[in-house]
């Protein structure tokens, strides 16, 4: 099992389903009450990119990512147009965007991560697959244009030199999402006068 450091291509992800799901185990009890609780701390992400494929080259393309990956066995990155950038969707990716930490003199690495807040709640996420070349680094609101560098395949900064104590750490980035087939078959529908079809090609995030 690996990780392949590639992404599926972005006109057919453009027109994928899906988003976050949890999973909630809910009990209701005799008196008509529930109890509801989590085991998962973490969301996790599930598309179908089978709305995304317009014409015979989209299905062709298709396949061959499939079986380059050897269908379940290795996983790739998956941009998701509706969550992948570190502000606001409209918005320019600004070094502010997220905070990541406060110096002590003597950390020198940062993990990636974005919050999610609604009201006095809120949710991390940690950011393992920057995109290359997107990322913008800030100490106490001042942008770092050097002495950082980044791993893209893990999404930790790391400094040249550990940040002063009592600075605020932030980045703002683009990033995709870490996943793998959840099919190990392609249910190709086939017509040789048109292109054929595939009814569903699900994908699922993965936990690393």
């Amino acid at each position: 099992m690996a990780f392949h450091e590639i992404r599926f291509p972005d006109n057919i992800s453009r027109n994928a389903r899906g988003g976050p799901r949890r999973l909630t185990e809910i009990v209701e009890l005799a008196s008509g009450d529930e109890e509801r609780n989590s085991p998962w701390a973490n969301s996790r992400r599930v598309y179908d990119v089978a709305y995304g494929i317009r014409d015979a080259d989209d299905l062709a393309r298709v396949v061959a990512f499939f079986e380059a990956r050897g269908g379940q066995l290795h996983g790739f990155r998956f941009k998701d147009w509706a969550d992948y950038k570190s502000g606001a969707p409209l918005a320019v990716t600004e070094p502010t965007d997220q905070p990541l930490g406060i110096g002590d003199g003597a950390i020198t690495t940062f993990q990636l991560v974005k919050l999610y807040r609604s009201g006095p709640h809120s949710w991390t996420r940690v950011i393992q697959k920057p995109v290359s070349g997107t990322t913008r680094i800030a100490v106490e609101g001042v942008e770092q244009l050097a002495g950082w560098s980044l791993e893209v395949a893990t999404g930790i900064v790391t400094f040249d030199a550990a940040p002063a104590p009592g600075v605020a750490i932030t980045a703002g980035f683009q990033f995709d999402v870490p996943v793998r087939f959840d099919t190990n078959q392609l249910d190709v529908t086939l017509n040789i006068e048109r292109l054929g079809s595939i009814s569903s090609i699900p994908l699922i995030e993965v936990r690393r």
